[in-house]
């Protein structure tokens, strides 16, 4: 079985992890992914809940017509005090805990947030599910901290090393896993494969960066997101 863990599109504010709609771009990456994956033999679509990544989904569905399933469980790593802030706001008052989280010593939780332990938690039974649903090919929509998170967790990473997981996980890019059924193992064949968005530069993390914010502020929002 093979599943795809889709990083949403982009979001239609620079604020950190608040529930709102695709940008015109965001909407963009989706159609380009879902122009990819309908040569694909999507079983079903799933999703987390909240508005990007059900956006994400229903436009890639637009061009694979299967079933759609939705859970929380999927839902983005809660960034705690840090959501609703603006990336200057983050870098002024919380440049001491991204100093630690760097240093990799363990796996810290965002201030009354999660950390990756925590995710894991609540995003494996629901990868549990999907490997156990009968299906061969599936897309899920989620969100980068999940992404990173399931990948330290089946290459069997301490969740401290998170941020070594690339610098960008680009919007709509695919990480793929194969679930192989004889041991209950998760085997990463690649991860972030944005090659569908190559051909329009400006959909991607380094033309989102130049639009609409500084250098400085662009390395925490990479590294939260």
């Amino acid at each position: 079985m093979r599943i795809y863990l889709i990083r949403h599109g982009r979001q239609n504010s620079p604020l950190c992890n608040v529930n709102v709609p695709l940008s015109d771009a965001g909407r963009r990456q989706a159609e380009l992914l879902g122009e990819r994956l309908k040569k694909e033999s999507i079983d079903a679509v799933w999703s987390s809940d909240l508005i990007r990544a059900c956006e994400t989904a229903d436009i890639i569905n637009e061009k694979l017509h299967a079933p759609r399933m939705i859970r929380e469980g999927l839902r983005e790593i809660s960034f705690g005090d840090l959501e609703g802030l603006s990336d200057d706001v983050i870098m002024e008052r919380y440049a001491d805990f991204f100093a630690a989280r760097a240093s990799m010593k363990e796996d810290l939780p965002y201030p009354g947030g999660e950390n990756a332990a925590d995710v894991i938690r609540r995003a494996v039974p629901v990868m549990d599910e999907i490997a156990k649903s009968g299906a061969k090919t599936v897309a899920v929509v989620t969100h980068g901290g999940v992404i990173r998170s399931l990948v330290t967790h089946y290459l069997h990473m301490d969740g401290a090393y998170v941020p070594l997981l690339a610098k960008h996980l680009e919007n709509c890019g695919i990480t793929e896993f194969y679930y192989r059924e004889s041991d209950g193992e998760m085997l990463l064949n690649r991860f972030n494969d944005f090659a569908h968005l190559m051909d329009e530069p400006e959909l991607l993390r380094g033309g989102w960066g130049e639009l609409i914010m500084s250098r400085e502020s662009f390395t925490v929002y990479s590294l939260i997101f």
